[in-house]
C-alpha cells in the first residue's frame, strides 16, 4: 500500500469510475489490491498503476460488472480506502440524466455545484466524540476543473463547463413533477452518486471533481418520459470510452503539483475540527488516522 499523501508530495490521483468504467485500459504497472478501511468493505480493490508517469489509483464504484446499486454504497469506505491508497486528487466519472434541452445524451458537463436529496447514506466521517464542520461552499476544486476542461477541449469532446447536480436517493428514476421540481430549481444534470461523495472528499482532504457524463434526457422530455435502461445503457458504453480517454489526456496534466492544492482543498479540515483535544473519543479518532490524520498526529 502506498503511503498516504501529504499535502506537498507529488500527487497521486484517484478514478472512480460511474456506470460503465469498470477499468483503465492503457495503465502500466498495474496490480488490483485490497484496501481495508474501519468504515467497512470499499465497493472493489483499488487498481494501482501509472499513465505517462503519473500514479493512478482506480476504483469502479459499483464493483467491477455493477454490483452495487447508489443507496447500498460504502461513500465512506471508498473514500477512506482512496486516501489510505496515497490518493491527493479525485476525479469521479458519473452517469447523470439531463435536465436541460442544451445538454443532450453524450455532452460530458464538468459541474461546480451540487444540490444534496439524499437520505439513506452516512454523510460524514466524523460523529459523536470528534465534531467537525467543512465547508462546501465551492464543492469541487477548480483545479482539477481547469485541467479536465483542457483535456477535453484537446479531445473535441462535447463538453460544459460549469452546472448544478441534483443527487437524488434512487435507484429509481425521478417522477415527472420531480423532474419538472429540480428543472425549476435551476439544475442542469440528475445522478444518483455524488453525494455524500463529494463531502467526504472535503472531509478527507482531497480535491475532487466530477465529470457528468448525460445518457439521457430525464422524464421532464416529451419524448424521455420512459427513461429505460436499454436506452441509459447504450449511450454510456459510448461515453464510457470517451471518458477514458479523458482520463487519459488529463492525468499528465495533473502530475507536476508540488505544493498543496491553491484551491485549499488539501487544508480543509484546518479550522473544521470543534471538539476539544481533551473530550476527543479515542476509538473515533482511530479510525479517522487517514482522513484527519494530518491534524490528529496519526
Amino acid at each position: 500500500m502506498s503511503a498516504m499523501s501529504e499535502p506537498g508530495t507529488p500527487p497521486v490521483l484517484g478514478v472512480l469510475g460511474g456506470s460503465g468504467i469498470y477499468d483503465i485500459p492503457g495503465l502500466e504497472k498495474t496490480v488490483w489490491r485490497r484496501v481495508d478501511s474501519p468504515f467497512g468493505t470499499p465497493s472493489d480493490e483499488l487498481l494501482f498503476g501509472e499513465l505517462d508517469g503519473q500514479a493512478i489509483v482506480f476504483l469502479p464504484r459499483h464493483g467491477r460488472g455493477h454490483k452495487v446499486p447508489p443507496s447500498e454504497l460504502n461513500f465512506r469506505a471508498n473514500i477512506d480506502a482512496l486516501k489510505r491508497a496515497g490518493v491527493s486528487e479525485i476525479v469521479s466519472m458519473s452517469a447523470v440524466g439531463s435536465l436541460r434541452e442544451d445538454l443532450p445524451p453524450g455532452t460530458f458537463v464538468i459541474v461546480d455545484q451540487f444540490i444534496d436529496r439524499t437520505f439513506a447514506r452516512n454523510k460524514s466521517f466524523f460523529e459523536s466524540g470528534l465534531v467537525a464542520h467543512v465547508s462546501m461552499a465551492h464543492p469541487v476544486c477548480a483545479r482539477l476543473g481547469d485541467a479536465l476542461e483542457a483535456a477535453a477541449a484537446e479531445l473535441a469532446l462535447p463538453m460544459r463547463r460549469g452546472g448544478t447536480y441534483m443527487v437524488m436517493e434512487g435507484p429509481q428514476f425521478s417522477t415527472k413533477a420531480e423532474s419538472e421540481l429540480y428543472r425549476s430549481w435551476g439544475c442542469k444534470v440528475i445522478g444518483m452518486t455524488n453525494m455524500p461523495e463529494a463531502k467526504l472528499a472535503r472531509e478527507a482532504e482531497i480535491c475532487y471533481a466530477t465529470v457528468a457524463m448525460v445518457t439521457d434526457y430525464d422524464c421532464w422530455h416529451e419524448d424521455h418520459d420512459h427513461v429505460t435502461v436499454g436506452q441509459v445503457v447504450k449511450v454510456l458504453l459510448a461515453n464510457a470510452d470517451k471518458a477514458r480517454a479523458l482520463i487519459k489526456r488529463v492525468a499528465p496534466k495533473l502530475r507536476g503539483r508540488a505544493e498543496a492544492c491553491a484551491e485549499g482543498c488539501h487544508h480543509a479540515l484546518d479550522n473544521a475540527l470543534i471538539t476539544a483535544p481533551e473530550a476527543r473519543d479515542p476509538a473515533v479518532a482511530a479510525r479517522l488516522d487517514a482522513v484527519a490524520g494530518r491534524l490528529l498526529g496519526a
